[in-house]
């Protein structure tokens, strides 16, 4: 009892903690320098990590469909499966899943550490809220630079799934990307787009959240980390479901 009673605590604490932070959006604009260092951070420093991971998720994409299909469906449907695959599912939720440790993490230390210095209550002593100058720039720029990042991941993904399949199957371009434009759902994209925009704002949001609430110095620094490593991709995992359901369910 005492477990449901903390849990309910802690989503009650958290949808708080997000109202009071979004109550501050008409003022994102006085942020502008923290806005555009925060997307700069979340996303162009992320491109690397991301190009890497898209890349050999195409890789090992074109591999397991030419496999798992070899004898039922034409090679040359292979840009469908991999096209589908990856803007669906796999470039939003293993996007969110590598900027949980990279970006999740480090909102989580970062803001953690100011709180065990004592950096939030100075702040808060020169009537200055961190919802406002912390949180709000870091939150909102998760929801706007993941989904790029997710488009750019599809287009490595996509494109490295059709190197592969050329060199080792010797799937032609036309056959690989005509296919897939002719089966081309603008809804498969789109639906990628707004699971990345869901786990944008999971990523910044629990990283804020945690490390608001950090305790015990180094060791609650470290501990809020973790959490938020884990409780992030949990969530992640859970909204892909939710999303897919809702989006995709009805199709028969």
């Amino acid at each position: 009892m005492n477990k449901i009673k903390t849990i309910l605590s802690v989503i009650g604490a958290f949808t708080i903690f997000n109202i009071r932070t979004f109550s501050y959006l008409p003022n994102i604009r006085k942020r502008g320098f923290e806005f555009i260092r925060q997307m700069k951070i979340i996303g162009y420093d992320s491109i690397p990590l991301i190009s890497i991971t898209a890349a050999f998720t195409g890789f090992v994409t074109a591999v397991q469909a030419t496999y798992q299909t070899k004898g039922y469906i034409p090679t040359s449907f292979i840009g469908v499966m991999i096209g589908k695959a990856t803007m669906i599912e796999l470039a939003p939720v293993l996007t969110g899943l590598v900027l949980t440790g990279k970006i999740g993490a480090s909102i989580a230390a970062e803001i953690g550490t100011m709180k065990v210095s004592e950096q939030l209550d100075v702040l808060v002593s020169m009537a200055i809220d961190p919802h406002d100058y912390l949180y709000l720039p870091r939150i909102f720029s998760g929801l706007i630079m993941i989904p790029l990042l997710t488009i750019y991941a599809n287009l490595i993904g996509i494109f490295s799934g059709f190197v592969l399949s050329y060199f080792k199957y010797g799937t032609s371009f036309q056959k690989f990307f005509f296919n897939l434009k002719d089966y081309f759902d603008p809804n498969d994209l789109w639906g990628g787009i707004i699971k990345a925009l869901f786990f944008g704002f999971i990523i910044t949001s629990v990283g804020s959240f945690a490390g608001s609430r950090t305790e015990n110095g180094a060791e609650g620094v470290g501990k809020v980390c973790t959490q938020t490593v884990v409780y992030s991709s949990i969530l992640i995992l859970i909204m892909d479901f939710l999303v897919a359901a809702i989006l995709f369910g009805g199709y028969k």
